[in-house]
């Protein structure tokens, strides 16, 4: 889908976006972009990351097909929409929307922010899908905060609904209701949220994720018996120490860091073991081993060999 939006008096058509990083966040935002008709520029550094990238959403894709929810012919046209690029400055060049999608480190993302001001037109706007970081800050490396937005998308991208669209201190209403407009065009459910340390999700979710480490810390009860209360009492999906893993320990961490320090709230203090698991490589899903031993294609959850 093509996006109207007025933009200072004057009737723009967005179709033109770029996607920095191939990773899991990456390729799923570039998947919804491309399955609604945009062109898609997809950027990483590592030729490989963008094969797995194509692979990983053709198969999405794939499934999708199997399920009868597109036909092969949509498959088709989404795979045509997505260019990839190792060539940063060629990527970026002609768009119109650039939305990082690289891993949660401020000092990677503040260094993209700065490239991505030098090189992309100087109209484009520039969005970051951020957990936590602060747009205000990222926006602050850049001459056009007024154009720098954050698209935080959720996990798995093409499934899930929501989009938090957070607004730095100098974003201005246009291009927030840009924003707003195209996130509705594909499909999903915008929710505008101020600039503060975690924005909505994360400032509600990572400190009960850290409170659940923090029960199993102190030993009230182990990890099984922490996830089955939460899924059967609460009518959670899944369990926090799962979810904790899905994410991505150190992701976890640098999120509760975020809000630590934004806050100077002891509250938000990372737990001891989730900083030791961390230190220990222990991160999940991505690592193989968190809370759960993680084999490829097992549904079952199967303790890791610490907490059994």
């Amino acid at each position: 889908m093509i996006t109207f939006a007025i933009l200072k008096k004057q009737i723009i058509i967005m179709n033109k976006i770029a996607v920095i990083g191939a990773g899991t966040m990456g390729n799923g935002i570039a998947h919804v972009f491309a399955q609604n008709n945009y062109n898609v520029n997809l950027i990483d550094i590592s030729q490989d990351a963008l094969d797995r990238a194509i692979a990983t959403i053709g198969k999405n894709l794939g499934r999708m097909v199997a399920k009868e929810k597109i036909t092969e012919e949509d498959k088709t046209k989404t795979l045509a929409n997505i260019t990839t690029h190792t060539n940063f400055q060629s990527g970026v060049s002609d768009r119109e929307l650039v939305v990082e999608a690289a891993t949660e480190n401020i000092d990677l993302k503040l260094k993209i922010f700065k490239d991505l001001d030098a090189n992309a037109p100087a109209d484009c706007i520039l969005a970051s899908n951020t957990s936590s970081i602060s747009i205000t800050k990222i926006a602050s490396v850049t001459n056009r905060p007024d154009k720098v937005i954050g698209m935080h998308f959720m996990n798995p991208v093409p499934i899930m609904k929501l989009i938090e669209v957070i607004r730095g201190y100098a974003t201005s209403d246009e291009i927030t209701n840009t924003i707003m407009e195209m996130s509705s065009g594909l499909g999903k459910v915008p929710v505008e949220v101020n600039d503060y340390p975690g924005f909505v999700a994360n400032r509600i979710l990572m400190p009960m994720i850290n409170e659940a480490i923090i029960t199993l810390h102190e030993g009230v009860a182990g990890v099984m018996e922490i996830d089955t209360v939460m899924k059967l009492g609460m009518a959670h999906p899944m369990g926090p120490l799962q979810l904790a893993d899905f994410i991505g320990l150190d992701v976890c961490l640098s999120i509760m860091n975020v809000l630590y320090e934004g806050f100077g709230n002891p509250k938000y203090a990372p737990c001891p073991l989730l900083v030791n698991m961390v230190t220990a490589g222990k991160l999940g899903v991505k690592s193989g081993e968190g809370f759960y031993s993680h084999t490829h294609g097992t549904k079952e959850l199967v303790l890791a060999d610490t907490f059994k």
